[in-house]
């Protein structure tokens, strides 16, 4: 496809984003592009998906990391476990949709939470488990420390 037979929002998806946006504000439906604007819908509300697995995942490295090398636990590895649980319940409060994928993103961010642990503590990957170790609840408890 040549660059003149590409639609605007393949040419330049900033321009398209206003365009459709001033579409939106002044209901001229005729201008919408609803194929795209569809799929863009989609994809930023899976953003915030992901954005729950991968805080999900920094959070269960760091509770594993926690648990299998208590002599470096320190500080930094506190405040980022903390940061993560205030986070991920201030995601979930902004966006109670998500509540309901929890225990998906939850299978999803274990092994991805399990390798963070493993490369950042050099430790073989045979002590960590491939399955979870503490719940999903737990992970969310401000008292759960293993």
């Amino acid at each position: 496809m040549t660059k003149s037979n590409q639609s605007l929002y393949d040419q330049d998806f900033y321009t398209w984003t206003e365009k459709q946006a001033q579409a939106l504000l002044q209901h001229q439906v005729e201008l919408l592009d609803w194929e795209h604007l569809a799929e863009e819908l989609s994809d930023f509300g899976n953003r915030h998906y992901d954005q729950l697995s991968s805080r999900l995942a920094v959070l269960i490295g760091h509770l594993l990391k926690w648990k299998y090398q208590p002599e470096q636990q320190g500080s930094s590895w506190r405040a980022t476990i903390r940061e993560q649980r205030r986070k991920l319940d201030r995601l979930l409060q902004k966006n109670p949709g998500l509540k309901g994928r929890w225990q998906e993103a939850w299978e999803e961010a274990w092994l991805d939470g399990r390798d963070l642990a493993i490369r950042e503590t050099g430790l073989d990957e045979s002590i960590f488990p491939e399955c979870p170790c503490f719940s999903s609840e737990q992970v969310q408890d401000d008292s759960f420390w293993p």
